[in-house]
């Protein structure tokens, strides 16, 4: 099977999807040391997020995914790279994508559960952030699909 494993199960529906293994098939890397700003922490390609960014819109577009619900994200861990959203609306890791109602504007992302009621706010990567557009030192309210 390459560089997959099978077994993580999106929000409970059963459905069991291959997954990643973490660390594999991303190349981001770790800001540096004496990051300061903005630019130096996100250490996501611009051809990362422009295909996050397309496969999301094209998802979107053909209707695919489940809405799992709607989440006020704050910006999560900076030195931590990549797309990414910690959120109480799934309980095993997975792929899926966050729409950002007040643009529009959409990326495809990993789903990370956290230990939370589903009422609780979740956490984005700073790359996610970015390509959706959304204030870093705002509480935007995402929509989260599940692949």
């Amino acid at each position: 099977m390459g560089n997959q494993t099978i077994g993580p199960e999106i929000a409970g529906s059963g459905q069991i999807r291959p997954v990643a293994r973490p660390g594999e098939g991303s190349t981001v890397a770790r800001p540096p040391a004496g990051a300061r700003t903005v630019s130096e922490f996100d250490t996501t390609s611009a051809a990362e997020k422009q295909s996050a960014a397309a496969a999301a819109t094209a998802a979107q577009a053909s209707g695919e995914g489940r809405l799992l619900g709607r989440t006020v994200a704050s910006l999560g861990d900076p030195t931590e790279p990549g797309l990414w959203i910690r959120t109480p609306l799934v309980s095993r890791p997975g792929k899926g994508r966050v729409v950002y109602p007040v643009n529009g504007k959409a990326v495809q992302l990993d789903l990370i559960p956290i230990d939370a009621p589903v009422t609780a706010g979740s956490r984005m990567s700073l790359a996610a952030l970015r390509v959706i557009e959304a204030p870093l030192t705002d509480l935007p309210e995402v929509e989260v699909y599940a692949e």
